[in-house]
């Protein structure tokens, strides 16, 4: 399950990588990939969300992993986006990127901040628990995939997807050719 869910974190990442790539690419072909993710993006935004909580219930409830307390910021975060980006994606309301996107944001710094102590437990400042250290993580998938950076993925891909604007200014690749005849 770990392999499992470290792929679908990859996945959220690249797909968050892809959106701003896009978004700095001034061609008509980026232009119409954006468009076509606009749509559907608060579904997709919530989806993330409500895929990132299931693992996370399932690594706490079925896998017996007691979350650290950055963990629970991190929870409270995205259990609250599924919450919210449902009823927006419901309503068709982009305005709920006004609600989410701070959401996601506090959860993605805590994820960065999480994921550096796992590395340099010399950062943390005590305020984790003996029995749920926030620096030592339960796995490291691939040699470096851990909750936090699954959850971080999953904060990105959703920013991402929120702040998509409707409509992309739209710059020529080239001019067009005149007709010589």
């Amino acid at each position: 399950m770990m392999r499992f869910t470290s792929l679908l974190a990859f996945v959220a990442g690249a797909g968050a990588i892809a959106i701003v790539v896009l978004r700095v690419m001034p061609t008509r072909g980026a232009r119409a990939v954006l468009a076509g993710i606009y749509d559907g993006a608060l579904w997709l935004a919530w989806l993330v969300a409500a895929v990132a909580m299931a693992g996370s219930l399932y690594f706490s409830e079925s896998a017996g992993f007691i979350p650290c307390r950055y963990c629970w910021f991190q929870r409270i975060a995205m259990f609250s986006l599924v919450v919210v980006l449902f009823v927006g994606a419901l309503r068709r309301d982009r305005d709920v990127r006004w609600y989410a996107v701070p959401l996601a944001g506090f959860g993605m710094v805590i994820s960065i901040y999480h994921y550096i102590i796992e590395w340099h437990p010399q950062l943390e400042g005590g305020s984790c628990e003996v029995f749920a250290p926030c620096t030592t993580p339960y796995f490291r998938e691939f040699g470096f995939v851990t909750l936090a950076l699954m959850a971080m993925c999953g904060f990105a891909a959703i920013l991402a997807l929120l702040l998509l604007p409707r409509a992309l200014p739209f710059e020529p690749d080239s001019a067009p050719l005149e007709d010589q005849s």
